[in-house]
């Protein structure tokens, strides 16, 4: 590669907080513009097409702390930088590069503006940071690239003789390109790709929008432009299949505390997990790491200080929806609903958790704890549970990644009745790159129902349907999905306020048992009751009958906590009741209405007028 020649006779020969802002958001620019293409060639350390996605989400913090800062004071501006990116810091390239600007800062400590030769030496800082951050270094990574960038950044500082800016960050950039494309060669799972480093790839786009600025002094690419979109039939990885995974869950974490210390957080964290990277200063930390059981992390990460921003993206799951070739169309829910493992898998439904709180001990549903120790800490637990929505940027992270891989994203959540889930959704495709490519929509419904209506909108994105039409295909099936609850405990319903301690009492004294009831306009109301506790099965199925429609082709779906033989008893009385069923699955309940239930509860949802959507022909 031929060495550039440097083009601004003038030089440039000092960066100060204005210029420098400058030039990060020219180079932002340049990241968040080249972000589908970044996702395209994620095949490191696992495939999961999001490093585009974690490297937008990071370099918008780092622009929101720009938009206003006035400060020319260069020492002042980086450290808002560093600070920035860490809070947005996402996934582990995004991490590195929070920990590379938290370099520059610490090498930038009471500076006013950078010369060549204190801007090299603060680059050398960056490069320790970020190498120090990572629990296991691999050459060919982002790593690699930094460490040529600052290697060639000191030589060049030290032949310019300290003036020109220009040069330095010329041959700089040069040295950067060359190590990038030397990553297929250190990592052999990026050679079979015929790919280079996506984090990598990411770092030189930063460099290139930077220096592109200090040469010509405006930047080439508008941060008010929308992002290029890769065409759906491109939006698979770069040659690469779904693999196993060691560790499932990339957890994130912020500790917030006095005097922290990434060594004795790293030495803790070490040996559950890979991929990790520790990012931050002494009173703010990022955990970065992958692990099967996020809630350990969260746990080692409270013995340190207070934990914040806790977050777990399924990677398996991006795999899969990454990987899905002839769909435009992808389908989301939050972690209310209830679905069988296979209709998530083999649908690629995503699901976004929601937040549980046992006084201030907070788990990710269906992430950081099992049905099994949800239903063990309900019944042994003094504090009942309380729920709640996802974090925003748990919503828009999710809607991020999933819009670059797909033509459209259909999000469906619990019913605005019972939660902000919804709402928050809509908020969150507002603060989107692309706001028009993600429709968020109420279920009208929870636990099993909200599942049918996922089921449903997937089977229609599967068939190759367009956005209208399985919007369309969702807002009439809503109506026609109704959930019914038979509570295992009223207690449960007492302790949450869903119920008045006096109608328990004399549901108790008069061995009534009430059935919960979902579907008109989402609300949960208690449908009616039966008296005795003998054929209580037999009794719910009479109450379900009632309601339905027995003339029409239905599916159900019956949801449990913990007690699958009544579950299964459950089946063959509806497959009685109601004939025209074409199909019943049995899954477990999850905390939408196991926590007012507790063990013992089932849940039945009916969707009446089903039909299987048929393929579209090619």
């Amino acid at each position: 590669m031929p060495t550039p020649q440097t083009t601004n006779q003038k030089g440039v020969l000092y960066l100060d907080g204005t210029r420098l802002s400058r030039a990060l958001k020219a180079g932002i620019a340049r990241v968040l513009n080249d972000a589908d293409h970044l996702n395209k060639i994620n095949v490191f350390p696992v495939p999961d097409g999001d490093t585009g996605t974690n490297l937008v989400l990071t370099m918008r913090s780092v622009l929101m702390a720009l938009a206003n800062h006035k400060d020319r004071n260069l020492g002042r501006t980086i450290e808002l930088v560093a600070d920035s990116a860490l809070d947005g810091a996402r996934g582990n390239s995004g991490a590195i590069m929070a920990q590379f600007f938290h370099g520059l800062s610490d090498g930038a400590s009471g500076v006013a503006r950078w010369c060549t030769d204190n801007f090299s030496k603060a680059v050398v800082r960056g490069a320790e940071y970020a190498r120090e951050a990572m629990g296991e270094p691999r050459e060919g990574t982002i790593i690699s690239v930094i460490d040529a960038f600052s290697a060639e950044v000191t030589l060049q500082a030290g032949e310019s003789g300290g003036k020109d800016f220009a040069q330095v960050l010329e041959r700089g950039l040069a040295r950067a390109r060359i190590a990038l494309a030397n990553t297929p060669n250190q990592l052999e799972v990026l050679r079979k790709a015929g790919v280079v480093d996506a984090g990598a790839k990411g770092f030189v786009d930063l460099l290139e929008g930077v220096t592109d600025f200090v040469l010509n002094g405006s930047p080439r690419d508008s941060l008010d432009q929308p992002l290029p979109q890769i065409p759906a039939e491109e939006t698979e990885f770069a040659g690469m299949e779904t693999v196993d995974l060691t560790h499932r869950y990339c957890t994130e974490c912020v500790i917030v505390g006095e005097n922290l210390d990434r060594r004795k957080v790293h030495e803790s964290l070490a040996g559950i997990g890979s991929s990790m990277v520790i990012a931050g200063l002494r009173s703010r930390i990022r955990v970065h790491i992958h692990v099967n059981d996020p809630n350990t992390v969260f746990e080692i990460a409270a013995q340190h200080g207070e934990v914040q921003n806790t977050k777990a993206d399924d990677m398996l799951q991006q795999q899969r929806s990454a990987s899905q070739k002839g769909r435009r169309v992808v389908v989301a829910t939050d972690s209310a609903a209830d679905l069988p493992d296979e209709a998530l898998e083999n649908l690629g439904i995503h699901m976004i958790p929601v937040r549980l709180h046992f006084g201030e001990r907070s788990f990710l549903d269906k992430m950081s704890l099992s049905h099994a120790e949800f239903y063990e800490e309900l019944r042994t637990n003094p504090i009942h549970p309380q729920t709640s929505q996802p974090a925003p940027g748990d919503l828009r992270r999710m809607f991020e990644f999933l819009a670059a891989h797909f033509e459209h994203v259909v999000s469906l959540h619990v019913t605005g009745k019972a939660s902000g889930t919804f709402q928050a959704a809509q908020s969150a495709t507002t603060r989107l790159h692309a706001p028009d490519k993600v429709t968020a929509m109420d279920s009208m419904n929870a636990s099993a129902g909200q599942g049918l209506v996922a089921m449903y909108a997937a089977e229609l994105a599967a068939t190759g349907a367009g956005p209208e039409e399985v919007i369309a295909g969702v807002t009439h099936i809503i109506p026609l999905t109704r959930t019914y609850a038979l509570l295992g405990n009223l207690a449960y319903a007492v302790k949450g306020g869903r119920v008045a301690a006096s109608k328990k009492r004399i549901a108790d004294l008069f061995r009534a048992t009430p059935v919960l009831e979902l579907g008109d306009g989402g609300s949960i109301d208690v449908g009616g009751m039966f008296f005795g506790r003998k054929n209580r099965l037999r009794k719910f199925v009479r109450f379900v009958k009632r309601r339905q429609d027995i003339s029409s082709n239905s599916r159900i779906l019956i949801a449990h906590a913990e007690c699958a033989e009544q579950a299964k008893q459950l089946e063959g009385l509806l497959r009685e009741a109601l004939p025209n069923t074409q199909d019943i699955q049995i899954t477990q309940l999850g905390t939408a209405i196991g926590v007012h239930g507790g063990a013992g509860t089932l849940v039945v949802a009916i969707q009446t007028g089903y039909e299987l959507p048929e393929k579209k022909s090619s």
